[in-house]
């Protein structure tokens, strides 16, 4: 058995940032990268966004080259999927049988897409988007099809359904949600966002649960619970993921939405950290344990896990933040924006252009969304790190 000062499964942002925050502390210990990826470590968002609009080329999205592996004294170890983890004998075994040691152990393994648990959800050629290899397999389908049914109403739904519609093809959007992104935005922005799809040709089906899928004719027809039916070339689903913590059965870790972690990222097994989308941590400016599936977040969790991992002992206590871009409506979230909280709009320019304010029930600022408000974001975790209790009227050009 091969051992490592610091190993690290899962090749993707959080474990590539946790290699430059462990060599930022430590610059002799051996480390080894281990990820079932067949590609190295790369940035997922411009899978639904700027690839897909021509505007990077798939060579653009790697964290970093092949040199840097080098530069850092990195081992990798690519194809190869982790099986187990033996925390009492500090160990991990691949599906191939190879077994490493470790010293400190990260576990930056992410998620899987969730899938449709209907009759026809598993048919060949339905892409459940979340990888780059998905993303190569749309590409080629992109340039053969005319229509495309994207079940899902949130973001990766709502990201590829635009860029899917301005490369000219004919889309269906389903989702059981009244209006797109209904669970983030707050209403009246969620009709407007849901008011500009539709005014481009998107055609939306909200309020509707797949019931089945078939494929026949080189083409997929699918069928709703109340009888709708729709036809397309292919069929995409982003109904978003489940965190990675098949691990975590052996030894005595703590998994709740994620694997447990207190403010370091430490597990609750000894010398065991976990970091990324598969991360359930104390979220310190909104005092709540969370998950956060966002790339911010596992640039920067990733790194201090690295930092912990080699001694540096510190909380974790950034906010991080997501955006996206569909169509004109560009826009940056950060803390919690749920829209079943209280929410204000302070509107810059009505329906375009605003910051929405996600309140607690004694007027906390909990989270900021920026619509076309751009380089506020320090001023936006300033709010929510006051914890002070606003009015309407106090938050107006208060950002």
């Amino acid at each position: 058995m091969k051992y490592f000062d610091y190993v690290i499964v899962g090749g993707g942002l959080a474990g590539v940032s946790a290699i430059k925050g462990i060599r930022e502390r430590d610059g002799e210990g051996s480390i080894l990268l281990v990820t079932k990826e067949v590609n190295l470590p790369y940035n997922r968002p411009p899978l639904s966004k700027e690839l897909l609009l021509g505007k990077e080329d798939v060579a653009d999205i790697f964290v970093e080259d092949d040199n840097f592996y080098d530069q850092k004294e990195v081992a990798v170890e690519m194809e190869t999927l982790i099986t187990e983890v033996n925390p009492d004998e500090k160990s991990i075994v691949g599906e191939d049988g190879k077994s490493y040691g470790y010293g400190k152990l990260l576990l930056a393994t992410g998620g899987y897409p969730r899938k449709l648990d209907i009759p026809g959800g598993d048919l060949e050629g339905i892409i459940y988007y979340r990888d780059l290899e998905d993303y190569k397999r749309l590409h080629n389908l992109i340039e053969t099809s005319k229509s495309a049914i994207v079940v899902g109403g949130g973001f990766i739904g709502s990201e590829i359904a635009a860029a899917l519609n301005l490369n000219d093809l004919n889309v269906k959007m389903v989702f059981p949600e009244s209006y797109l992104l209904e669970k983030i935005f707050p209403k009246e922005l969620a009709r407007s966002v849901q008011r500009d799809y539709e005014d481009r040709g998107v055609k939306i089906l909200s309020g509707k649960l797949p019931e089945e899928i078939t494929k026949s004719d080189g083409g997929y027809t699918l069928r709703t619970e109340d009888g709708v039916t729709s036809r397309g070339d292919m069929v995409i689903a982003g109904i978003g993921i489940n965190p990675a913590v098949d691990l975590c059965k052996e030894g005595d870790f703590d998994v709740f939405e994620g694997i447990e972690v207190d403010e370091h990222l430490q597990t609750s097994c000894p010398d065991v950290f976990a970091a990324g989308d598969n991360a359930y941590f104390p979220y310190a400016a909104l005092e709540d344990c969370v998950r956060v599936e966002h790339w911010d977040n596992a640039l920067n969790q990733g790194k201090l896990a690295g930092r912990n991992m080699a001694g540096a002992d510190e909380p974790y206590d950034y906010i991080p933040y997501f955006y996206s871009d569909l169509y004109d409506f560009g826009f940056e979230a950060l803390g919690d924006v749920q829209a079943h909280l209280d929410t204000f709009i302070d509107w810059k320019e009505e329906g375009k252009k605003g910051v929405a304010y996600y309140l607690s029930d004694d007027g906390k600022v909990r989270g900021v969304l920026l619509l076309g408000v751009w380089g506020k974001k320090g001023h936006a975790r300033k709010l929510i790190e006051r914890k002070e209790c606003f009015r309407e009227e106090d938050l107006v050009d208060a950002i």
